[in-house]
């Protein structure tokens, strides 16, 4: 029977998968589009309210630029869609941007392009589950300020669902996503039948009066104005975040990988721009009122609606509207909503451990977030994702509004350098391609790639232009950090990779010429028997005890039962005027090395095995301290010999007993004495 946490990980995490299983776990498109789109999908549950948030400081006639601002967006989103298809076919192995940043304008590059998604990857989460926690505390009062706790507490499930495995996350968060879509477009498609009718009902917040905010009271003029115009366009780009994970994501789809990848890519930006478009459009039609302070902003009969004044979502509001004789529909439709705010963090859950493990394999992360989980999933980097996700919201609260300031940056640097890398890419292989029909569609291709460097380029500037005071200076620190620190990484293994090979070339040629070996001697007990049998077992040239006189009359006792047993081993006995053990053992081995320089010494530690882990406090710390110091020396060896007390022997059949269900499958040997055991012995 497992230990206790070995339980609890088998029970949330599930039984380890055999590693010739990894081809079971890539996804059809139907799974892929929820788990890799549902990032980009849920940004129609935040992108309208950042428009209408923005414009909103001009007052209300600045709504009517609303579906304007969103025909940019989308116009965008089907450039950056129509990019990255030439992206997937040219560049399937799952690197994405960084691979294509690498590979055609050199490392620097790559480790930009990795840093900045890596943090988007981040801000995703804390976004997207921080804007869930907000739809949840609406639809729930007793979670209001409590959100941030709220939120950790989904990172923490969506960590457990990930540490699963692709497949299993995948198939959980995919019937969400599309009844997220089902909602949405549905509630698009009554309300605009509804409008052709002339039955289109008006949100509860239209008959509030919006006014503008000081600095805007003249409207949408000047300077001011058109800046006001591309603060909205640029946060109304949030709907593009997402786009780039399919590309990081192709080896996680069933072949032919680069085609289902293109076509989902295809499906998401179609899926999005109708979503997007038709909940822009019904809120303008609809006189949805959404101020970035309501309390002062909304007016009702010409008096501020207050503090107290509660303003729901976009999508809230239309949906309260349109079902109102029907609450079934809009609690669907809100319940959708939260919930695929909160599912959309799973893009972020795929793409952040795979691009950490390319990043880790390529030496710019730690090796750790390379391997795979017991369910083939990149374990380390799922907790990684979590751990940064959770810090970032419980730093900021979980408020949407100054996090989503941090937001999109990072997506649009990596938009851009890899728009410029494809465009090398195409121009680099056009220069040896002699097929006309081939030019043809590298010239096409280098077009497309062409067109989503100048707007994605374009966007990134208005970003950093209407962002950077507001929070975005934040993210480009963070990229920054991460950039050194990546970069430290990749020095750090090279400098080891180095010194490893050049000490096996001197482990070649020289060998050490003599063994010293030394045992460590607290008490005449059965550990310290056991390390001077092992120790003389290895025959060294010199053999000798040490033990640490702290206590002279303790000392003499033991050198007298050394003597009285007749033990062939000399025993020494350091002094130690303040009653140090560490320091007179190190000081002894280091004038050994030094008398010494080409004998190898080699100190044995008896160490007592345990089985519970506050025995551990009790025992071992002597020997702890002692191998700390001495595995900084050069030419030393420590040999530790364990002695395991009852209490480790009791933990060990428990962990070799037959979990339940064994038996029938066949996994527990039958007991002793049976004719089949008496044949494998006989066997053996």
């Amino acid at each position: 029977m497992p230990s206790f946490p070995g339980a609890v990980k088998r029970l949330l995490v599930g039984r380890p998968v055999r590693s010739e299983r990894l081809g079971e776990t890539l996804l059809p498109k139907r799974i892929a589009l929820p788990v890799f789109a549902s990032d980009a999908l849920s940004s129609v549950a935040y992108a309208p309210d950042e428009i209408l948030l923005t414009l909103a400081a001009a007052g209300l006639t600045s709504y009517a630029l609303s579906p304007w601002v969103g025909l940019a967006v989308v116009l965008v989103m089907l450039i950056v869609v129509a990019s990255y298809r030439q992206n997937v076919h040219a560049y399937p192995s799952g690197g994405g941007d960084y691979e294509v940043a690498t590979v055609n304008l050199g490392p620097t590059a790559g480790i930009t392009v990795a840093s900045a998604l890596l943090v988007d990857y981040v801000l995703t989460v804390a976004v997207s589950i921080s804007s869930g926690a907000q739809y949840a505390a609406s639809a729930l009062p007793f979670l209001r300020g409590h959100e941030a706790l709220v939120a950790v507490g989904v990172v923490v499930l969506l960590t457990t669902i990930n540490l699963r495995g692709v497949r299993e996350s995948g198939t959980a968060f995919a019937v969400p996503t599309y009844v997220f879509m089902v909602a949405i477009l549905g509630m698009s498609g009554w309300g605009f039948v509804q409008y052709f009718f002339g039955d289109l009902p008006q949100a509860e917040s239209s008959v509030l009066e919006l006014i503008p905010e000081t600095q805007f009271e003249q409207g949408l003029v000047g300077l001011g104005g058109a800046f006001l115009l591309l603060r909205a366009f640029s946060s109304g780009c949030a709907a593009l975040t997402g786009v780039e994970a399919i590309s990081n994501g192709v080896p996680a789809f069933k072949k032919p990988k680069s085609h289902n990848a293109a076509t989902t890519l295809a499906l998401l930006g179609t899926i999005a721009v109708l979503m997007l478009m038709s909940t822009i459009v019904l809120s303008r039609l609809m006189h949805v009122r959404f101020a970035e302070f309501p309390g002062e902003q909304l007016l009702r009969d010409g008096v501020p609606v207050g503090e107290s004044y509660v303003q729901d979502p976009v999508i809230g509001q239309i949906a309260a509207a349109l079902f109102g004789g029907f609450p079934p529909a809009f609690y669907l439709v809100t319940f959708a909503t939260g919930l695929i705010l909160i599912l959309a963090a799973n893009t972020a859950f795929n793409g952040f451990p795979v691009l950490g493990s390319i990043l880790a394999r390529d030496d710019l992360l730690p090796r750790q977030l390379h391997t795979r989980g017991d369910r083939l999933a990149f374990s380390n980097g799922i907790v990684a994702l979590a751990v940064g996700a959770s810090l970032l919201i419980i730093a900021f609260d979980a408020q949407v509004t100054r996090l989503i300031q941090l937001y999109i940056v990072g997506v649009f640097i990596s938009f851009t350098v890899s728009q410029t890398g494809m465009v090398r890419h195409w121009t680099r292989l056009l220069r040896t391609c002699e097929e006309p029909a081939e030019r043809r569609r590298m010239q096409r291709s280098r077009v497309i790639n062409a067109i989503g460097l100048s707007i994605t380029g374009s966007v990134l500037v208005v970003v950093l232009i209407t962002k950077f005071t507001r929070g975005a200076y934040l993210a480009l620190i963070f990229m920054a950090l991460l950039f050194g620190l990546m970069l430290a990484i990749r020095r750090h293994y090279r400098k080891v990779r180095a010194e490893l090979a050049e000490e096996d070339e001197v482990a070649g040629r020289v060998l050490p010429s003599r063994v010293h070996a030394i045992v460590l001697v607290s008490k005449l007990h059965k550990p310290t028997l056991r390390a001077l049998a092992y120790a003389r077992a290895s025959r060294p040239s010199v053999l000798e005890a040490v033990t640490v006189t702290v206590d002279g009359e303790e000392t003499r006792r033991l050198q007298e039962e050394w003597d009285r047993r007749d033990i062939p081993v000399p025993l020494r006995a350091l002094d130690s005027p303040y009653r140090e053990v560490t320091r007179p053992v190190l000081e002894y081995v280091r004038s050994i090395r030094r008398d010494s320089p080409r004998d190898l010494v080699v100190v044995y530690v008896p160490e007592y095995v345990v089985g519970r882990w506050w025995e551990q406090l009790l025992h071992n710390q002597s020997a702890l301290r002692l191998k700390g110091g001495l595995h900084f020396m050069s030419g030393v060896i420590v040999a530790s010999v364990p002695w395991q007390l009852r209490s480790s022997r009791h933990r060990l059949g428990r962990e070799n007993r037959p979990a339940p269900g064994d038996a029938r499958r066949g996994a527990v040997p039958p007991p002793a004495g049976t004719e089949e055991n008496a044949k494998k012995e006989q066997n053996a």
